[in-house]
């Protein structure tokens, strides 16, 4: 077990852990949660050995293998695979030692290494590193591509499945959820339920903690507080214990006030100065308790929108993408029509690369479509928070001038752009004094993002359109984003995997897949199935692809990794070129549903409408076909999507 005894943790002149003892039992699944700036990271660098402590005893049992998520930017030119493969790095040094074996002759050491590497998991290790990098959002077609194409956050995807590939006694996590989407962040949470050894993490969504912990350590104040239970059973045990210790404190002042009373009355009387003087000192052996200190949480309100147009936007048959380097259209989403009311709540679900991003940024006017229209509302006021902080903020600024630039920008009047007043509205957003000078490149990621949260609520919008608002916010800031989310009298659309805040916030959900955009039915307790089976479909996809022929089943495994690679991508080849006809033919049903749905659409909202009864019957019968053909087009997706996968088991 992991133990800690009076120890004191110093970080400069600063004291982190003040004389904190804590015990963690082996397989034990521990939340590490505190206020940003609490000691969190001080003490994963004291369990993960790369700080010492500075008074009392600490203990990791030495035969313990940990595993942590490395934070440098891998850049090599092995592919996906490779890497993560070589995060068991047991299994990387047998197979060094059956190459030096095998190039010296040595006949018994290659009878033990093969041994040694079956017992050791080789005979499986690709297509679990695979799995991994499957479960965290990769696409088929990206596992043999460099590690160095990869954009950073795609890097440290990889680098959190080269952790999970390791085998560990003690797993560190430090928010392994940050450049996940909600489907990747269903996977590890599944898989990290099912890790059986000790596994301590730092994170700031709660459904995650909830999920994945049984037991949650609490720094604040310098130490260190121990709870059984999840981060929910966290707050209200803690709640309790406030509430308990402010009693006590009030209780104990009542006392202290009543002896000093009698102390103030007849220190003075000879008669009464002995008994005066047995109640001073009554006072002085107290152990004097703290009252309850609570810091003011960060909080903010949603401006009400000028005016609320109704629809806020309309899109009608649109396709959306990007224009590629050499000029070619890459048609992302086709055939989208929706329309979006005032008032609305949408949460915009879709596995990762599907292009929920792209939805957003067209819609916010960063990009546009490449076919079809969107008509916005007279008066639509946008209020975008890209997924990517320092797509709107300037590096080299500091807060006070983002502000002076967004009010010029916008035309406000001077009394909203005197320096004061700004001054005064940055520090309701927590930049008080010296921190509006700062340049907002050496600011902390939370402290961005609160600065983009300050300029859109500055802006008074009536359409919300968050692109993952939550990825550097901790518990608290996440709280108060909701609640005013809440409180917001616009339209929110909201692309998160919080799926806390998307609970709160969003009452209709639409779901990005399949270069369509359409309503999802259901909660996020029904998409999460969806995530897990589509996840557990491709990973089949991935060990059927990689299984060895019947004929080689038997052999034992060897230095084969290129051989297997070549033979894996041949499987693929293959088996595109099978399915090949049947996406295409699956494509164009897709289109044609897409195309039927409008249609439908416009019939219903046709007869919704005063019509004479000639107009009215042509209309149903005009429905009833399409929703014939509609079923029709269904039953043939579910053919041709089961006729794939079928094709997907047998290669």
């Amino acid at each position: 077990m992991i133990t800690l005894k009076n120890v004191t943790l110093r970080r400069g002149a600063r004291v982190v852990l003040d004389g904190v003892s804590a015990t963690i039992n082996p397989g034990e699944h521990v939340g590490l949660v505190g206020r940003n700036g609490a000691g969190k990271s001080s003490l994963f660098a004291l369990l993960a050995g790369h700080l010492h402590e500075d008074g009392g005893e600490f203990f990791v049992p030495p035969q313990w293998c940990m595993a942590q998520v490395a934070q440098e930017m891998p850049e090599t030119e092995e592919s996906a695979s490779a890497f993560v493969l070589e995060g068991d790095a047991r299994l990387a040094q047998l197979q060094q030692a059956l190459d030096a074996a095998q190039h010296g002759g040595d006949g018994m050491a290659i009878a033990q290494l093969h041994a040694d590497l079956q017992d050791a998991g080789a005979h499986d290790a690709l297509s679990r590193a695979q799995a991994l990098i499957l479960g965290l959002g990769f696409s088929p077609a990206q596992l043999e591509q460099p590690v160095s194409s990869f954009s950073g956050g795609w890097r440290m995807r990889l680098q959190l499945a080269r952790a999970l590939m390791s085998p560990s006694d003690l797993l560190l996590l430090d928010e392994p959820t940050n450049h996940l989407d909600l489907d990747a962040l269903v996977w590890l949470e599944a898989w990290l339920k099912r890790y059986a050894g000790t596994l301590i993490v730092i994170s700031h969504d709660r459904e995650f903690l909830d999920a994945v912990t049984g037991v949650t350590l609490h720094i604040d104040n310098a130490q260190l507080t121990r709870y059984g239970g999840n981060y929910s059973r966290f707050e209200e045990l803690r709640a309790q214990q406030l509430v308990l210790q402010q009693a006590a404190f009030e209780r104990q002042q009542d006392k202290i006030a009543h002896l000093q009373s009698f102390i103030d009355r007849f220190k003075a009387k000879a008669t009464k100065a002995r008994q005066a003087q047995s109640r001073v000192k009554q006072i002085e052996r107290m152990e004097r308790l703290a009252p309850v200190l609570a810091s003011a949480d960060f909080t903010f309100t949603f401006k009400e929108p000028a005016n609320l147009p109704n629809p806020m936007l309309a899109i009608t048959d649109a396709a959306f993408g990007y224009v590629g380097d050499d000029g070619e259209q890459i048609t992302i989403l086709r055939g989208v029509s929706r329309s979006v009311l005032a008032g609305q709540r949408i949460g915009i679900l879709g596995a990762n690369g599907q292009g929920k991003s792209t939805l957003v940024k067209t819609i916010a006017r960063e990009m546009a479509p490449l076919a079809g229209k969107v008509t916005e509302g007279k008066g639509l006021s946008i209020g975008y928070f890209a997924q990517q902080e320092l797509d709107v903020l300037r590096p080299a600024e500091n807060p006070l001038e983002h502000m002076v630039r967004l009010a010029k920008d916008t035309g406000a009047d001077a009394a909203q752009s005197r320096e004061q007043e700004l001054r005064n509205y940055l520090g309701s957003f927590n930049f008080s004094g010296d921190m509006v000078r700062q340049a907002v490149g050496s600011m902390s990621g939370g402290e961005k993002a609160r600065l983009v949260l300050a300029m859109i609520v500055w802006q008074r919008p009536n359409l919300l359109l968050l692109d993952e608002p939550t990825n550097h916010l901790d518990l608290a800031t996440r709280e108060a984003l909701a609640m005013a989310l809440q409180d917001f009298d616009g339209t929110v659309m909201l692309v998160s995997h919080d799926r806390a805040l998307l609970r709160s916030v969003c009452e209709d959900f639409w779901l990005v897949g399949r270069g369509q955009v359409g309503p999802f039915d259901g909660d996020l307790d029904d998409y999460q199935r969806y995530l897990l089976d589509e996840s557990r479909r491709l990973r089949e996809a991935a060990r059927a692809a990689e299984a060895p022929p019947a004929a080689d089943a038997g052999r034992a495994p060897a230095a084969s990794g290129r051989e297997q690679r070549k033979a894996s991508a041949q499987a693929r080849q293959q088996l595109a070129e099978k399915t090949r006809p049947l996406r295409r033919e699956l494509e164009k049903v897709d289109a044609r549903l897409s195309q039927l749905a409008a249609e439908k659409e416009a019939l219903e909202q046709r007869l919704a409408t005063s019509l004479p009864p000639a107009e009215i019957a042509e209309c149903g019968r005009a429905l009833k076909a399409c929703a014939d053909e509609i079923e029709q087009l269904e039953e043939r997706w579910l053919e041709l999507s089961e006729a794939i996968e079928a094709l997907q088991a047998q290669a």
